[in-house]
């Protein structure tokens, strides 16, 4: 069966959908998404606009049904019920300030596929998700329900994706046996993905791009950046520059820029600000825009993120591109579904 017969037998449902980057992947490996689920309404317009033929349903995942998702699966022969819960609970930074993880939305999860027995289950999280006990009774619950699964944690940069991003990926199956997508793309860096960008301004956006916009920086910043060597660190500074914090720190990339011959940190929902992490761009004097943001989550150069020609909120729209799914990622665990059914 090819990509393009899959289209009219795969269907799939993503919840937590937010602009699309799962969905777009998953659309690009022929697979035929016909809803997105998510309670942030704001991600209506991006999603919608660069993801035809399917829904966006603003709706809580707790108040979601099996009724509400069915519908989608009536004509497909191979039912996906795809998501990627948000992530923050099981972060890095969470463990390191010990705070309790909220693992309510993966137990939503779970709900939804009991009640719908999708023929496939794809899940894509942080690493950390692995370590709590929500997620081994996740896979008790998969195989209570006879699903074959396959997860591990896989490393983005292994998918043409130039992010130093590791994602823990779930495919299970109850149609036959399936696997985890083994990347295998080719070297990439930063350069090969916004060094054709058109110079902006911190605080300015490129007129033939709204989302082309960067954060505006404080005198104090921009002195800063200044200073600031691609891939270095605060040392680098005047001694005027460095606070007390910056001396105290054992975590020496916020205010850092990135390097052309290197990849991004990973894109979070605050890169459109220096001070958090290495945003800075490798040559000019600001954090990288948002479309830049974008473009290393690997969103296509011409994703529409903004309604119109009205001035975007960086941090608004930065939120929405650090939360989605890399979309060559997406693109892989999609063929790994393409596949699997092919192998039926």
């Amino acid at each position: 069966m090819s990509v393009t017969d899959a289209e009219s037998k795969i269907h799939a449902v993503d919840l937590f959908c937010g602009i699309g980057g799962l969905t777009h992947g998953l659309a690009r490996s022929g697979i035929a998404v016909k809803a997105g689920f998510d309670n942030d309404n704001s991600c209506r317009y991006a999603y919608l606009a660069n993801n035809s033929g399917t829904q966006f349903i603003e709706a809580d995942i707790c108040d979601v049904s099996a009724e509400d998702i069915k519908p989608y699966f009536a004509d497909a022969d191979v039912s996906v019920l795809a998501g990627c819960a948000p992530c923050q609970p099981f972060s890095a930074h969470n463990r390191k300030l010990q705070k309790e993880a909220d693992c309510s939305l993966v137990y939503e999860f779970a709900r939804l596929v009991k009640e719908t027995r999708p023929s496939i289950v794809s899940m894509e999280n942080v690493p950390g998700l692995a370590k709590h006990q929500a997620f081994n009774e996740f896979l008790e619950m998969l195989d209570h329900l006879d699903y074959e699964p396959d997860h591990g944690v896989v490393s983005c940069f292994d998918y043409g994706i130039p992010q130093k991003r590791k994602r823990l990926v779930l495919l299970a199956s109850r149609i036959g046996s399936i696997h985890i997508p083994r990347g295998n793309a080719a070297p990439c860096t930063i350069s090969d993905f916004i060094a054709g960008l058109p110079a902006i301004t911190d605080g300015e956006a490129h007129p033939d791009d709204p989302a082309h916009a960067a954060m505006p920086l404080s005198s104090l910043n921009r002195r800063r950046i200044e200073q600031s060597k691609p891939g270095g660190t605060w040392s680098d500074w005047d001694d005027d520059l460095v606070s007390a914090c910056h001396r105290h720190s054992y975590y020496p990339a916020p205010y850092g820029r990135m390097r052309w011959d290197d990849v991004a940190p990973t894109i979070t929902t605050q890169f459109c600000y220096y001070s958090t992490g290495r945003f800075g761009h490798p040559k000019q004097h600001r954090a990288i825009s948002v479309r830049e943001g974008a473009l290393l989550q690997t969103f296509p150069q011409e994703y529409i993120l903004t309604e119109g020609d009205a001035p975007i909120c960086v941090r608004d729209v930065a939120r929405q591109v650090g939360n989605a799914v890399p979309v060559k990622l997406a693109e892989a665990i999609g063929l790994a579904i393409v596949e699997s059914t092919n192998a039926q």
